[in-house]
């Protein structure tokens, strides 16, 4: 079995258009993508693909769904193998399936209850930031003062630790937390008094997130010039956290790093939540360490592309060759920014504004090789000795690339820069290649095969009743709008399971296990939106979604006529359109059950139960028309 982290890991990395641009020759469309169907035969292309929404959809065969649903129907593969199959391309490593042992079960579970603790610190340091005296006094006025705007600090989830020695323990303790997780995750310590104290106290707090969004560690900033501590204090390793493998904001950053295929590479915090404020997304930081070759592959999941953004300290730049040699070996395509002297990215960004810093950046990207030499080539000035090192130190950096065309260009580029034959540099060049490879000692890692088997799939309702058609109607507006606000105090999603309650749910079986989910997700407090049911594992749901958020046509002005199912027609007008679909949900309801009432009179013939039927059949009667009413519809029966 597949562990549920590395499926996330794997459904946030994959992208639909790379994977069956592999299988069909897809061709632009608008935003989408578009293509003859790879599952019947047509002449006309009805084969669409939403890289924004990360569904596809096939008109001519109904087919539709995420990247794993396409492979399992395109391939005839299971779940598991489908699976696999994005593992590899992606570079995903899947554990090797054995039987389970209890200690890897116990494994298991101590890392699902560290991902609920750090979720609770995260809470409990947003609740100290926005509603405590010293939080607000504090922490928010330093925030702000640095420039962020209040949506900015929640999108983040920043917050703020008080000064007081065991303000979170006390609180996590007293909720039923257990102390050893507490520490495990690095959030709590005891000394050697054996008195328990936080490990952020005092500090504003910068949460960090996983690939797919989850809390798995915290760096605190010290407030006041008397702590005696580290400027930024960081979680420790941990079983979900591995400093060498998370960039700070990557979570935020990774749909617009590949939609503008690039990434931006900076030191700090602050330089990724500013330029991420000022409209600049693709930016990533490398989390308070040293780029490491795992946070570079990361990267390349989603781009062959990276600008470094540096500040301009001498020894700052001395000191990024070697993250800028790791980038190269991956085969990965570096360009370097240098900001003017005092400035960085955080700084200038928030003095020129981001439409202006952007521009900076066109017009001062260099490729490495210039940056390089530049660098090497002003320290040597004229003496002979300091140049020929140069040269060697960067004819070292071009030897790590793996294309052999790539490297030629950079070679010859080199001579050109540092006036050196062509030769001498190629054979320079021969040199350092025939000593890195004979130091290589990658190993190729093959993910184990998986023997799990998806459970059949429940049959799918291929003829929808009016009823059907209105339940397919509200699932639609849920699925589009779920986490958007209804109103001050509820989602979309919230209201629609408030207004459908019980002796309401839906009769369609798949409809009615899609909104039964939503609403355990919902009752949990987890986050429910859009890309929840389009990564479903179940191939009807996101087949499903695909259908609900991908509309080739548009319905005839006679719809509502018809079906009285209210029609989507801009973002903008979802919350009448939600309202109006279920009152419409709810009189057919009621109509069904006046239906219903009225063949029970018929067979009726004590006067004490037709009394009763009559009874309930008025008061059905007079609910239908105040349904109607709200909607402005006249129903005549």
């Amino acid at each position: 079995m597949i562990p549920k982290h590395i499926v996330d890991e794997i459904m946030a990395t994959a992208r639909i258009e790379e994977v069956i641009g592999d299988f069909v020759a897809l061709k632009k469309s608008g935003s989408d993508l578009k293509a003859l169907s790879p599952f019947s035969q047509e002449k006309t292309p009805s084969f669409y693909v939403s890289p924004n929404k990360q569904i596809f959809k096939d008109f001519s065969s109904g087919k539709g769904g995420n990247v794993v649903t396409f492979l399992m129907e395109h391939e005839q593969i299971n779940y598991p193998e489908a699976l696999r199959f994005l593992a590899k391309k992606y570079g995903i490593t899947i554990p090797e399936e054995k039987e389970v042992t209890p200690e890897e079960i116990q494994e298991a579970n101590e890392k699902e209850s560290l991902y609920i603790v750090l979720q609770y610190a995260h809470d409990f340091y947003r609740d100290q930031l926005e509603n405590t005296e010293e939080g607000k006094a504090i922490g928010k006025s330093y925030f702000l003062e640095r420039g962020f705007r209040n949506e900015t600090i929640e999108k983040f989830g920043l917050g703020f630790s008080q000064a007081q020695w065991d303000a979170f323990s006390a609180d996590a303790l007293a909720k039923g937390f257990k102390s050893e997780f507490l520490e495990i995750a690095g959030l709590s310590k005891v000394n050697e008094a054996g008195k328990r104290y936080d490990m952020f106290r005092n500090r504003v707090i910068f949460p960090i997130h996983n690939l797919v969004g989850k809390v798995v560690a915290f760096a605190g900033r010290q407030l006041s010039k008397e702590d005696k501590g580290p400027k930024y204090l960081n979680s420790p390793e941990t079983p979900v956290y591995h400093k060498s493998d998370i960039l700070y904001g990557m979570f935020f950053a990774k749909n617009m790093i590949r939609m503008k295929d690039k990434c931006f590479l900076v030191e700090g915090y602050t330089d990724v939540i500013t330029l991420n404020q000022s409209g600049i997304e693709n930016v990533v930081a490398s989390s308070g360490t040293s780029l490491t070759e795992g946070q570079i592959r990361q990267i390349r999941r989603f781009t062959p592309n990276i600008t470094v953004l540096y500040d301009g300290d001498p020894a700052g730049l001395k000191a990024s060759q070697r993250g800028i040699d790791l980038i190269l070996a991956q085969g990965m395509n570096v360009r370097l920014v240098i900001f003017p002297d005092g400035e960085d990215p955080d700084s200038y960004c928030q003095k020129v504004g981001g439409q202006e810093f952007e521009a900076y950046i066109e017009e001062h990207e260099q490729d490495f090789i210039l940056f390089k030499s530049q660098l090497l080539f002003g320290e040597s000035g004229k003496d002979p000795l300091k140049k020929a090192e140069a040269i060697k130190s960067i004819v070292a950096s071009i030897a790590l690339i793996p294309d052999p065309v790539t490297r030629t260009v950079f070679a010859q580029e080199c001579a050109k820069i540092m006036e050196v034959p062509e030769q001498v540099i190629a054979a320079e060049l021969g040199k350092s290649r025939r000593k890195e490879l004979d130091e290589s000692t990658r190993k190729n890692l093959e993910a184990a095969q998986i023997a799990e088997q998806i459970a059949a799939e429940e049959e799918v309702v291929s003829h929808l009743t009016e009823t059907d058609k209105q339940e397919q109607q509200i699932l639609k507006l849920l699925i589009r709008h779920a986490s958007d606000a209804y109103d001050e105090e509820r989602s979309v999603a919230r209201f629609v399971l408030d207004e459908i309650d019980e002796g309401m749910d839906f009769r369609n079986p798949l409809y009615q296990r899609i909104l039964a989910e939503a609403r355990e997700v919902i009752d949990k407090g987890e986050a429910l939106d859009a890309s929840y049911f389009v990564q479903h594992p179940d191939p009807q749901v996101n087949g499903f979604a695909a259908d609900v958020l991908q509309d080739r046509y548009r319905a005839s002005d006679r719809w509502r006529e018809i079906h009285e199912i209210s029609l989507i027609h801009e973002d903008e007008n979802f919350k009448p359109d939600v309202f109006s679909a279920i009152l419409h949900y709810k009189i057919r309801r009621v109509e069904t059950a006046i239906e219903a009432n009225q063949e029970e009179l018929k067979d009726a013939s004590e006067d004490e139960a037709i009394d009763l039927l009559m009874q309930k059949q008025l008061y059905l009667i007079g609910l239908r028309k105040a349904l109607s009413e709200l909607i402005g519809a006249t129903i005549i029966k």
